[in-house]
């Protein structure tokens, strides 16, 4: 895989332990395009097999891909109306991230991270 996987920005430990802000900082928006770009769309996207919401995640990513962000929210929001709650709770590493057929040879597509 020509492009890595993108590490999330985090708050540095010595930082983060003397406040209740975010841990992860979010991807740049470039980090998200080069993550998005990762993805190779498959003809039948078993990362959605992996989603108990059923979000269409090949759709929101290439949407991503594009730097449309605020349609990749919309896409998001069509299946899920609670995206940034279900965003922190969710195991994505035992659910689409799972099933990412990128993961069978390299690591898989950060669906959560996105």
């Amino acid at each position: 895989m020509a492009i890595p996987r993108q590490k999330m920005p985090a708050q540095d430990p010595e930082v983060r332990v003397g406040n209740f802000k975010e841990v992860n900082l979010g991807l740049t928006p470039e980090q998200a395009q080069q993550e998005a770009l990762r993805c190779i769309q498959c003809k039948d996207p078993v990362c959605i097999a992996g989603c108990p919401v059923n979000i269409k995640i090949d759709q929101f990513i290439k949407l991503i891909a594009e730097g449309d962000f605020m349609g990749a929210v919309r896409k998001i929001k069509e299946d899920n109306v609670l995206p940034s709650i279900c965003g922190r709770v969710c195991p994505q590493e035992d659910q689409c991230e799972k099933m990412c057929v990128i993961g069978k040879k390299h690591e898989p597509v950060a669906i959560g991270n996105l």
